[in-house]
């Protein structure tokens, strides 16, 4: 008599292939996404007392890449000198401030002009 395999056989239920129906995203999907697209949440918290308002707060949070807020319009920590070298160097103020001197000194030069022929 011939012994065959005792081992049950492998469920369908158990093997491994694709799952039907929506997978749960992970936490790294998940993020990869909102910075992608971005998020805005935003809030206001009021307090009154008999109708007399005593506290307002407004929230208003972004959260998204840095390349999706450039995209939008939101840039400023590229002005603000304590998170951008070139802000806290002054650099793109520099050509600013030379070109007010040389706009002041053709004020100069044409207000001397008109005192000088008036």
């Amino acid at each position: 008599m011939a012994q065959g395999n005792l081992a049950p056989a492998e469920s369908p239920a158990l093997s491994p292939g694709p799952i039907s129906g929506p997978q749960p995203a992970n936490l790294g999907d998940i993020l990869e996404r909102v910075l992608d697209k971005g998020i805005v949440i935003a809030g206001d918290i009021r307090v009154n007392l008999l109708d007399i308002e005593l506290l307002t707060i407004k929230l208003r949070l972004v959260i998204a890449s840095l390349d999706t807020a450039s995209q939008v319009g939101i840039n400023w920590w590229q002005s603000d000198p304590w998170l951008s070298a070139d802000a806290a160097n002054g650099s793109s103020n520099q050509a600013l401030e030379e070109e007010n001197r040389q706009l002041r000194s053709r004020v100069k030069a044409l207000e001397a002009r008109s005192r000088d022929d008036g």
